[in-house]
């Protein structure tokens, strides 16, 4: 009865938060046609409020969901459709904003600055894109005249991090003893591993924007510090929580630092300086320089975000002993691509930098490749039938049509090993995966496979994986 209750209070309150954003939505295009900007400021402010309104009932609804369903078989197909919904969330914002933050950072390197540029502009570009010409200006400061349907680039920022940050509350919070921890890096209760992971993002935001307003000035200083701040967080991570969950902090931190880029400084800077514009004021040019500052760093932070966004897939780099090392010189490969490419924008040429960039990404893979197979254990015949008995037992709670696991409601990535077919057409996979990376079974190894089962496997197939 009490769900019941709670269900209609959230949908009438869902109903009136709807309709009242797309009335104001409605008295916006009005006063635009007539021409009344005071009271479009004024709406504009309160339909800001009434997006931040609707994204709550939204997740107030999600957990009104979950409270019918808690507890009953439909509560396994809840969770993974919530992680595959934010996730989509999470990927369209993503590349919506890592796509506007390369255009854009392109625009500012390729920018024609010399040959007939008006004494206002800054610049400007001629493109062609899908079949049309484009022709491109940048003020210096401001046009004398702001137009009335000016675009703003940050939705794509904002709903990338809260849609990244909800996946992290649906993948590792809600799983902190399974995903989050492994004991074997630091026994932790889950409510102090998730205050570590929230504080750690805070700390981070606060210490990287001392660095950009104290030594954003001497450009060799500020990489350094950077770096160095970059560096200690992908190390802190790894000496805290899971391989996988560590890489995923440390995407987690990029993006907190790029979303905050734009909520803290680079909109409260623009607002300002439209402002000045329409007050028929000078904007003050130090609003665009700490935009643009902080602009590039965010651009220069986006191929190691991609990378942690793929990173869970592959157990080779997050699963190593030193996945701490790998983490950075992926940081540093990646990073080192974006300033070549961001060079070569501006018409700039450096012959080192892409060669060692790859070099040190080529030195990872050479780093994470497997040591060679241990022959001397191997002193007795191995048969087919023992390692599907080592499989079955260790493995099916999740790799099945039907897993049993609390947390994996569908066999992780379709793999399922049902049948002695099934593992023997798979037995290249479960080698990697729990014979040279050991990151098999999943969640820290909570079936308990043991080193002599790891080499039964690792026998069999050296003896010629046979399958009789």
């Amino acid at each position: 009865m009490m769900e019941l209750l709670i269900l209609f209070c959230w949908l009438f309150l869902f109903i009136v938060i709807v309709s009242g954003t797309f009335k104001l939505r409605s008295l916006i295009a009005q006063y635009k046609k007539e021409g009344n900007e005071v009271k479009v400021t004024s709406l504009e402010k309160s339909q800001n409020w009434f997006y931040v309104l609707l994204v709550f009932a939204a997740l107030c609804g999600v957990g009104v969901v979950y409270l019918f369903l808690r507890g009953t078989i439909y509560e396994g197909h809840f969770m993974e459709w919530l992680n595959l919904t934010v996730r989509w969330i999470h990927i369209t914002f993503g590349i919506a904003w890592i796509g506007a933050s390369f255009y854009f950072v392109f625009l500012e390197n390729a920018l024609n600055r010399t040959e007939n540029v008006r004494d206002e502009l800054a610049g400007n570009l001629w493109a062609v894109h899908g079949g049309g010409f484009y022709y491109l200006e940048k003020y210096k400061l401001a046009p004398k005249t702001i137009p009335k349907d000016l675009h703003w680039f940050k939705y794509e920022a904002y709903f990338t991090w809260l849609s990244g940050f909800c996946l992290l509350m649906v993948v590792y919070y809600f799983n902190a003893n399974s995903i989050l921890i492994d004991p074997e890096v630091l026994d932790i209760e889950p409510i102090t591993a998730i205050a570590i992971s929230i504080t750690s993002l805070i700390v981070g935001w606060v210490l990287y924007d001392q660095i950009c307003k104290h030594l954003a000035k001497n450009k060799l200083v500020f990489t350094i510090a950077i770096t160095v701040l970059v560096f200690l967080f992908a190390w802190f991570y790894c000496q805290v929580f899971s391989g996988r969950a560590a890489y995923i902090h440390f995407g987690a931190f990029l993006g907190t630092l790029m979303a905050a880029n734009v909520f803290f400084v680079i909109i409260p800077g623009q607002k300002r300086m439209v402002n000045a514009a329409k007050k028929g004021e000078l904007p003050n040019p130090k609003d665009g320089q700490a935009a643009m500052m902080r602009s590039y760093t965010n651009n220069y932070f986006t191929l190691p975000v991609l990378f942690v966004m793929i990173s869970n897939h592959f157990p080779s780099t997050f699963g190593n002993e030193y996945e701490w090392v790998v983490l950075i010189a992926i940081t540093i490969g990646s990073a080192g691509i974006k300033h070549y490419l961001n060079l070569r924008e501006k018409g700039q040429l450096s012959v080192w930098i892409m060669p060692v960039a790859v070099v040190v990404l080529l030195t990872v893979a050479f780093f994470t490749a497997p040591k060679p197979p241990k022959y001397e254990n191997c002193t007795e015949a191995v048969t087919f039938a023992e390692v599907v008995g080592i499989i079955q037992n260790r493995c099916i709670v999740c790799h099945s049509k039907t897993p049993t696991d609390e947390v994996w409601k569908v066999a992780p990535n379709g793999v399922t090993y049902d049948t002695p077919e099934q593992i023997y057409n798979l037995k290249d996979k479960i080698y990697q995966r729990a014979v040279l990376s050991k990151n098999m079974p999943f969640n820290n190894n909570q079936t308990g496979m043991t080193p002599e089962e790891r080499d039964m496997i690792n026998c069999w197939m050296i003896q010629g994986a046979l399958n009789n």
